[in-house]
C-alpha cells in the first residue's frame, strides 16, 4: 500500500520528488537538531492522486490521522482543543520552488470557540486571538472558497479608517472581534454557507485547495516560464504554528547566507516585529534589515547566524531561510538552496571552490547555461518608466532600439546610413535576410519561437520579438497600429526580447561585459563576475566530451563564433548567400529554358559562392567547416504567388505589361507545391536541378586550393541535406567524388539526418556517409507531423496546459520520441561503421537540457548559432560532470 504521509523524522533532502523542496528540508533541519516545529508532509503522490481523480486516494484519511495523533503528542496540544488548542500551518511544496505560486493557509484549528483558548494560551492575549483568527478566515476564504481577496481588503481597510489608522497594529482586540464578524458575513454571502467551525474539516478542505493549485493559472505559468515539469505535483506541509505575532519580543523573517543579488558573503535578510510570515511578503509595513535584530533580541540573533553558518556548511550553498521568533524563542520554519541572479550563481561558484567547500566538477553544477546566456544579453534599463505598448513571444533575447522600418531592402539602405533600425513585418521569409541582417532587431505580429525570424534572429545574435499579434502591421502605408498607438516608418521603439516587451520610444540599453570578455574587449581580471565566468567556462572546457561548433553562414558569425570559443562550423547553410544583391543571378537559373541557359546562370553565381567560402575557411584556420548544399525549395528566392499575380494583373490591366515579372509569375505558378517543405528541396533539388550541386561542390574545392595558397589549413565538409534513402545520398557522393578528385581536393561527405527515414535506415545511409548531422528542426517537424511556422500560436499553448507538453518539442528535444530517433540513427549508422562521426546541427544544439541528452546518446559535436556556443561549452561539461554522478543538484 503507497505510503502517503511522513512525519519529519522520516523525510531527508534527498526525498524531495515525493517531499517537495519545502517538507523534505524541513525534514533535514529536524534530523540536524534545529528548531523546527513538529509537522508532516502529504506527499505529491497523493497530490498526483487527487488531481487524477478529484477525490483523495484511499487511505490518505487514516494516514493524516495517526500523523495528527503523533503532532498533537508532540506539541502537547490538541487540534479543536477550546480550552489549549493546536492550531496548525498548511503549506504547499513542489520538488522545484515556485515561490508564490501556490497556496498557504495559516492558522487552521481556530473557531469561535478555540478562538477563547488561545487568547487563554497566551495569557489572555485576546488581541493576538481575534487578529489570527481574521487571518484565517481571510486565507481560508481566499484560497480554499475563491472569495475575492479585495472584499476582505476593503473590510479591513474601513476598520483601520474607523479607528483612525493605517496600520493594523492599531486596530485592537474588540475591533478585531468586530473585523472577525464582518470577515464571516463576507465569507457566508460568497459561498452560501457560514465558515466552517470544525478544526478537521478545515483542514482538510485546506489539503485539497492546495493540491488544487498546482493547477491554478499563475503555477501554470510560472511552470512554463521556467520549464518545470507539469506533472510533479505539491506536496503539503502540515506544521504546528509558532506566532510571530505575540508582541514587540516576537516577530518573523527572511534570511540569506550570502547576497543573492552578488554573491557577496554577509548577513542579508529583513526582520519585521510583532507580524506574522505573510506580513513580510505583503509588504503592508516596512521591515528593518536583519542586522537590526541584534538590537532586539541578541540571543535570537546570535542563534540565528550560528543556524545559518551551520545550514550553508550542510547545504554547501547558499541557503535562503524562513524564521519566526516566538517571545524570545527562535524557529525554524523553512531552508532552501535559494534562488540567486546569475551573476550570484557565478561568483558564489568560484567562492566556494576558493572556501574548500566545492570542486571544480560540482561547480558546473552550481551554474547553468541559462544563466550564462542570461548574462549575455543586452539589458533595458526601466528605471525611466518607458511606455510599453505590446507584448509578445520573447523568441531572441536581448534589448534593441532602433527606427522602424517596415521590408528588408528599406532596412538595409538606412542602416547603411548609420541609422538603427527595427524591422517590423507580419512574418519574415528568406528574401528578409539582408533586412534581418542590418537591423538591431525583429519584430513580428505572426509566429512563434521556431518560426523563420525567431530562429535566423538566435543564429545571428538578433533580438527578435514575435507573435506581437496586438500589432497590425500594414506595410504599404508603412506603419503599425496597436491600442491606439499609430507608429509610423521613421518612429523610433524598444524591444525587449527577453521579456516581449515593445515599448514607444528609446529606452536606454546597458552593454553585457560578459560579451565584452568573449568580444575581447574585456579581461577577466577587469571584473569579478567575467572572472567567475572564464574560470567556470574554462573547467567546462578540460571536462567536456562533446566538442562545439557554430551555425554560421557568413565571415562576420564564423570570426564572432571562434571568439567565442567554436571549434569549427557544424552548419553553413548556402542558401543565405544566395539573397539580396544574388537573387537576380538566382532568378535567371530558376528562369533557364535551356541547359545554355542554366549553365550560364550556374558559373556566374560560382565566383560569388567560392569567395563565400574563402571566407569562412580564413576565419576556421584548422577547423572543420561543414558546408550544406542548397536546401530550400528555389521558389522561396522568388517573389510570394499572390504579390507576384496582383503586380502583374495591375501591370497588364494598365496596358504595361512587364515580360520579366510574367516570366517569374509563370515560374512561381509552375513550381508551387501545397507543401512546400515537404516537396522539390534538399537532395531532391540537386537531383532534379543539372549542375546545382556540382556548382557548390565546385565552389567548395576551389575555395579550398585558393585557401591552400594563402597558407590557410583547411578541412572541408560536404553535407547533402533532406537525404531519406541511401541511394540519393550514393548518387550525389558519386558525383562529388569525382569532381573532387579531378581538382585535387579531399573532402568529407555526409549528409543531414532530418527525415525520419533516414534515421530509421541510418545503418544503410551510414555505407555512404563520413559523418551524420541531426536537423533536428525538421526531424521534430516531421517526427511530430507540425508545421513549426503554424502549430505554436493554434494549439501549443493548450498544449502545454493540459501536460501534454512539459516544453516545447522545438525547444528542447523530444527524447522519447525525437530522441528515440535519434539513438537508433547513433547505434545503426556506428553498427555499420564506428569511426562515423556524429553531430546536431539543428536549434537543439544550442539547447541546455537538450546537450545532455545528446551527451548521453554518444554524439561527438553540437552546433549552434554563435551567441549561444558558451552556453553549449558550458553544458557540454556540465553533461560530462552529470555522467559521471557528480551532484547535480
Amino acid at each position: 500500500m503507497t505510503k502517503y504521509v511522513y512525519d519529519f523524522a522520516e523525510g531527508s533532502k534527498e526525498l524531495k520528488d515525493l517531499l517537495g523542496g519545502k517538507g523534505g528540508n524541513l525534514a533535514e533541519m529536524a534530523n540536524l537538531g534545529l528548531p523546527v516545529p513538529p509537522g508532516f508532509t502529504v506527499t505529491t503522490d497523493a497530490c498526483r492522486a487527487y488531481l487524477r481523480t478529484g477525490d483523495e486516494p484511499f487511505g490518505l484519511a487514516d494516514e493524516i490521522d495517526l500523523h495528527l495523533e503523533r503532532l498533537e503528542r508532540q506539541a502537547g496540544r490538541r487540534l479543536g482543543d477550546t480550552a489549549d488548542p493546536l492550531l496548525v500551518s498548511v503549506r504547499s511544496g513542489a520538488k522545484f520552488s515556485m515561490p508564490g505560486m501556490m497556496e498557504t493557509i495559516l492558522n487552521v484549528g481556530l473557531t469561535d470557540t478555540t478562538v477563547i483558548g488561545l487568547a487563554g494560551q497566551t495569557g489572555g492575549d485576546e488581541r493576538f486571538a481575534w487578529d489570527s483568527y481574521r487571518r484565517l478566515i481571510q486565507m481560508f476564504g481566499r484560497t480554499v472558497c475563491d472569495v475575492p481577496g479585495e472584499q476582505f481588503d476593503r473590510a479591513l481597510d474601513a476598520a483601520k479608517a474607523a479607528k483612525g489608522t493605517t496600520d493594523d497594529l492599531g486596530l485592537d482586540a474588540d475591533d478585531l472581534r468586530a473585523l472577525v464578524t464582518t470577515y464571516k458575513e463576507i465569507f457566508t454571502a460568497h459561498t452560501g454557507r457560514a465558515f466552517p467551525q470544525d478544526p478537521r474539516d478545515q483542514l482538510d478542505q485546506s489539503i485539497r485547495a492546495v493540491f488544487s493549485s498546482w493547477n491554478a493559472e499563475r503555477a501554470v505559468l510560472y511552470r512554463r516560464q521556467e520549464h518545470i515539469p507539469t506533472d510533479l505535483g505539491t506536496a503539503v506541509n502540515i506544521v504546528a504554528m509558532v506566532f510571530g505575532n505575540l508582541g514587540p519580543d516576537s516577530g518573523t523573517g527572511v534570511a540569506f547566507t550570502r547576497d543573492p543579488a552578488t554573491g557577496a558573503p554577509g548577513v542579508y535578510g529583513d526582520y519585521l516585529a510583532n507580524a506574522q510570515g505573510e506580513d513580510v511578503v505583503a509588504g503592508i509595513r516596512n521591515t528593518m534589515p536583519l542586522q537590526d535584530l541584534a538590537g532586539l533580541d541578541r540571543r535570537s540573533y546570535d542563534e540565528l547566524l550560528a543556524i545559518m553558518a551551520r545550514l550553508e556548511a550542510h547545504y554547501r550553498d547558499l541557503c535562503d531561510i524562513e524564521f519566526t521568533i516566538e517571545r524570545g524563542k527562535l524557529w525554524m520554519l523553512q531552508t532552501r538552496v535559494g534562488k540567486r541572479t546569475a551573476a550570484a550563481a557565478f561568483v558564489i561558484a568560484t567562492q566556494l571552490i576558493d572556501d574548500g567547500v566545492i570542486d571544480a566538477d560540482e561547480a558546473l553544477t552550481r551554474v547553468t547555461g541559462a544563466q550564462l546566456a542570461q548574462l549575455m544579453f543586452p539589458a533595458f534599463n526601466l528605471a525611466g518608466r518607458p511606455e510599453r505598448i505590446a507584448a509578445g513571444i520573447a523568441a531572441s533575447p536581448g534589448a534593441a532600439v532602433g527606427a522602424v522600418v517596415f521590408d528588408a531592402r528599406r532596412a538595409a539602405e538606412v542602416a547603411a546610413d548609420g541609422t538603427a533600425v527595427i524591422l517590423v513585418r507580419r512574418e519574415t521569409n528568406p528574401d528578409d535576410l539582408p533586412g534581418m541582417i542590418a537591423a538591431q532587431g525583429i519584430l513580428t505580429s505572426r509566429g512563434g519561437k521556431t518560426s523563420h525570424a525567431a530562429v535566423v534572429a538566435r543564429g545571428m545574435g538578433k533580438t527578435c520579438v514575435c507573435g506581437a499579434d496586438g500589432i497590425d502591421v500594414d506595410v504599404h502605408q508603412r506603419r503599425f497600429t496597436v491600442d491606439g498607438h499609430v507608429v509610423s516608418e521613421g518612429d523610433v521603439i524598444s524591444i525587449d526580447g527577453t521579456t516581449g516587451s515593445v515599448y514607444l520610444g528609446a529606452v536606454p540599453v546597458q552593454p553585457s561585459p560578459v560579451v565584452r570578455y568573449f568580444e575581447g574587449t574585456l579581461t577577466p581580471g577587469a571584473d569579478p563576475l567575467v572572472a567567475a565566468v572564464d574560470r567556470i567556462l574554462g573547467h567546462a572546457d578540460k571536462v567536456r566530451r562533446l566538442a562545439v561548433r557554430a551555425n554560421a553562414d557568413t565571415y562576420d558569425d564564423a570570426a564572432r563564433a571562434r571568439r567565442f570559443g567554436a571549434q569549427g562550423i557544424g552548419l553553413c547553410r548556402t542558401e543565405h548567400m544566395f539573397l539580396g544583391e544574388r537573387r537576380p543571378l538566382v532568378e535567371r537559373l530558376i528562369l533557364a529554358r535551356t541547359d545554355k541557359e542554366r549553365d550560364a546562370a550556374l558559373a556566374d553565381l560560382l565566383p560569388l559562392q567560392r569567395a563565400d567560402f574563402v571566407q569562412l575557411f580564413q576565419a576556421m584556420n584548422g577547423l572543420p567547416v561543414t558546408i550544406r548544399l542548397i536546401d530550400p525549395p528555389l521558389h522561396e528566392f522568388l517573389p510570394p504567388l499572390d504579390e507576384l499575380s496582383v503586380k502583374v494583373a495591375l501591370a497588364e490591366s494598365r496596358g504595361e505589361p512587364d515580360g520579366h515579372d510574367r516570366a517569374l509569375l509563370d515560374a512561381v505558378q509552375r513550381m508551387h507545391e501545397e507543401n512546400p517543405m515537404l516537396g522539390l528541396r534538399g537532395v531532391r533539388l540537386g537531383l532534379v536541378v543539372p549542375g546545382l550541386f556540382a556548382m557548390q561542390i565546385r565552389a567548395v574545392a576551389e575555395a579550398t586550393l585558393a585557401c591552400r595558397e594563402q597558407g590557410v589549413t583547411v578541412l572541408p565538409e560536404i553535407m547533402v541535406p533532406l537525404v531519406g534513402a541511401v541511394q540519393e545520398l550514393e548518387a550525389v557522393r558519386e558525383e562529388a567524388l569525382q569532381l573532387l578528385r579531378t581538382l585535387g581536393v579531399d573532402a568529407r561527405i555526409g549528409t543531414m539526418i532530418e527525415v525520419p527515414r533516414a534515421a530509421l535506415t541510418a545503418g544503410e545511409i551510414a555505407r555512404a556517409a563520413d559523418f551524420f548531422s541531426f536537423g533536428t528542426n525538421d526531424l521534430t517537424q516531421m517526427g511530430w507531423g507540425f508545421s513549426r511556422d503554424d502549430v505554436e500560436g493554434a494549439f501549443f499553448t493548450r498544449y502545454l496546459e493540459l501536460g501534454i507538453f512539459g516544453v516545447s518539442p522545438f525547444e528542447s528535444i523530444d527524447r522519447d520520441g525525437v530522441g528515440r530517433l535519434v539513438r537508433i540513427a547513433v547505434d545503426e549508422g556506428r553498427r555499420t561503421r564506428p569511426d562515423l562521426h556524429i553531430g546536431v546541427c539543428g536549434e537543439h544544439g544550442g539547447d541546455p537540457e537538450s546537450i545532455h541528452f545528446f551527451h548521453d546518446a554518444g554524439l561527438d559535436y553540437v552546433s549552434c548559432s554563435p551567441f549561444r556556443v558558451p552556453v553549449a561549452r558550458l553544458e557540454a561539461g556540465r553533461s560530462t560532470v552529470a555522467a559521471t554522478g557528480s551532484d547535480t543538484r
